[in-house]
């Protein structure tokens, strides 16, 4: 079947991480240009989400450990940084 070779495809040379890029990318641009965010605000969003995915195309395409590691990583203290901006403003819960 034609479609399970693309997929085989996409998946062994980690091709589908790069459209999950793609696709963060281009919700990237539609929440700064559509709904006006800063780019802080979309990279805080969307960075860690972008880290994880880079990890795991380095997990995919048989990279080293370190290079697995190394986003995911990133991708927590960029998280815990959103958080703060988005929780620092609003009111404790009740």
């Amino acid at each position: 079947m034609a479609g399970q070779g693309l997929v085989e495809l996409l998946f062994e040379g980690g091709h589908a991480a790069d459209v999950i890029l793609a696709v963060l990318a281009a919700e990237a641009v539609w929440l700064r240009a559509a709904r006006g965010w800063r780019w802080s605000a979309v990279l805080g969003l969307l960075g860690p989400a972008a880290l994880i995915v880079l990890g795991l195309r380095a997990a995919m395409t048989g990279a080293a450990w370190w290079w697995i590691a190394l986003p995911l990583g990133a991708s927590l203290p960029l998280h815990l940084l959103d958080l703060r901006a988005r929780l620092g403003s609003a009111p404790p819960p009740p």
